[in-house]
């Protein structure tokens, strides 16, 4: 029926809402319960459940107990779920999707293809109305999708498939050229994914970052922005920008607005945990204007159309809930997620951010 998934969702939830679980107000999906100096956490996707927490004895007695309730198999160690694969050791956790990425190569028929350095061409410009031949919207559009799902756990190609996907109502030939260069590349890295090593202290910290007008249809810049947490990244994002920024200060602002929105919605998730951050989140920006505009009080004549962000920006800071760093321009992780770049920097930082194989 319709209703069997909210049915089984009210199910569960009161279960373990009444078993001493907390719900994450910022992520409905995960449950916490603080047992003395222990945390055991739950993550529900419909009718599959993560178990985690710092105590292994507890997780197992939840475990039984949730067998006697519902009708439950424990599948032990997670090793794959939704198309990922995950490997664990006691100093690191790796997760790919090497079985989904080379089903996807063989759907579009590239399984022999001659592999890339880079997935997308620094030279490529893409907009509605290129003069090409249009091409298949369905076959576009399932072959966009499939990349989303990849850029799970390869986010060096989040950027190329996030620009590709704005053009799946008008595909033309240059972009099926572009999607299929992104197979190319994956060709040659279906077995590399992201590595998390184990860290003594975790501490969240962010990069954020902006072209400027990059898009030639309407002079839109791309925002991108990823998070560690002590070791490799595991929150990533490359969008397109709402508004038309008028120098690179304002497209680095608007950037800047929207990574601290998502570390402010981390902050809570840790919260929820009990992994509350002591000390305000660093957010590393290579542009010192943008910083200084988000410190300096007075609105100058450029800054007058987006004071409603710039009094976003100071208010957290004053809060003490995130802090705006300078750092150099080589040094910023987020750059991968905003344009094509050089095969050696492109190199360096998937590297950086912790893209390896197994």
């Amino acid at each position: 029926m319709k209703q069997a998934l909210r049915a089984w969702y009210g199910k569960i939830d009161d279960y373990l809402i009444g078993s001493g679980f907390q719900k994450s107000l910022s992520e409905a999906t995960i449950y916490v319960k603080k047992i003395n100096n222990d945390v055991l956490i739950i993550s529900l996707y419909v009718d599959d459940l993560l178990v985690t927490g710092s105590n292994i004895q507890q997780v197992g007695e939840f475990k039984q107990k949730m067998m006697q309730v519902f009708e439950m198999t424990d599948i032990g160690l997670m090793r794959f779920f939704l198309e990922m694969g995950i490997m664990q050791s006691k100093e690191e956790i790796f997760i790919c999707q090497k079985k989904y990425a080379k089903e996807i190569l063989k759907k579009f028929h590239i399984e022999y293809c001659k592999p890339t350095t880079t997935p997308m061409n620094q030279k490529d410009k893409f907009n509605k109305e290129d003069g090409t031949t249009r091409v298949d919207e369905e076959k576009f559009r399932s072959l966009i999708g499939c990349l989303l799902y990849l850029t799970a756990t390869i986010p060096d190609i989040l950027n190329a498939t996030s620009l590709l996907s704005l053009f799946m109502h008008c595909p033309h030939e240059i972009h099926i050229r572009a999607a299929k260069r992104i197979l190319r590349y994956i060709k040659g890295t279906y077995s590399f994914g992201v590595k998390f090593l184990k860290y003594q202290e975790l501490r969240l910290h962010g990069f954020s970052y902006s072209d400027c007008g990059g898009f030639i249809d309407d002079m839109k810049s791309t925002s991108g922005f990823c998070f560690n947490l002590g070791s490799i990244i595991f929150s990533w994002s490359s969008n397109k920008q709402d508004i038309v920024a008028q120098f690179t200060a304002e497209a680095e602002f608007i950037a800047a607005t929207t990574t601290v929105n998502q570390a402010l919605w981390l902050q809570k998730i840790l919260c929820d945990s009990h992994m509350e951050e002591k000390e305000a989140t660093k957010i590393s920006i290579d542009n010192q204007a943008a910083i200084e505009i988000s410190h300096n009080p007075v609105f100058y004549g450029k800054t007058k159309h987006f004071n409603i962000k710039l009094y976003f920006l100071r208010e957290v800071q004053r809060n003490g809930d995130v802090k705006l760093i300078y750092c150099n321009s080589e040094d910023q992780f987020a750059d991968l997620f905003t344009k094509a770049l050089p095969v050696s920097i492109f190199e360096f930082l998937k590297q950086m951010i912790g893209v390896c194989s197994s």
